[in-house]
């Protein structure tokens, strides 16, 4: 199994940017698509962002134009670049990994708080 920790969270201020990070251990991250979701107090979780496989992105229309999701195989990383950060993109960020075959996203982080000041 694949293990994921997140960090780069933290406080910014609105128009600002942050990088996140998603850390695996346990096995290669190419094996995964991997996604970003995010969850704000009282609120579902979102989906974010997402990477595949062989490299395709998609995009929450909220973040595009706005996020950029990457990854790198070598380091067993998978990044999220958030600029032009609003008060609304408050929330707890979570990394999930899901192999090819899987329906869901059943390898999640502990998550990372990201907090944008109006």
């Amino acid at each position: 199994q694949v293990q994921l920790g997140e960090s780069g969270g933290g406080l910014v201020q609105a128009g600002g940017s942050l990088r996140l990070s998603c850390a695996a251990s346990g096995r290669a991250l190419s094996s995964y698509h991997m996604g970003w979701f995010r969850q704000a107090p009282g609120k579902e979780r979102d989906d974010v962002a997402r990477i595949y496989i062989g490299g395709t992105t998609y995009y929450a229309d909220s973040v595009k134009g706005r996020f950029t999701i990457s990854r790198d195989n070598a380091k067993n990383t998978v990044y999220l670049q958030m600029n032009s950060l609003k008060p609304e993109d408050t929330a707890v960020y979570y990394c999930a990994a899901k192999l090819s075959y899987s329906s869901d996203f059943n390898y999640w982080g502990q998550g990372t708080q990201v907090t944008v000041s109006s």
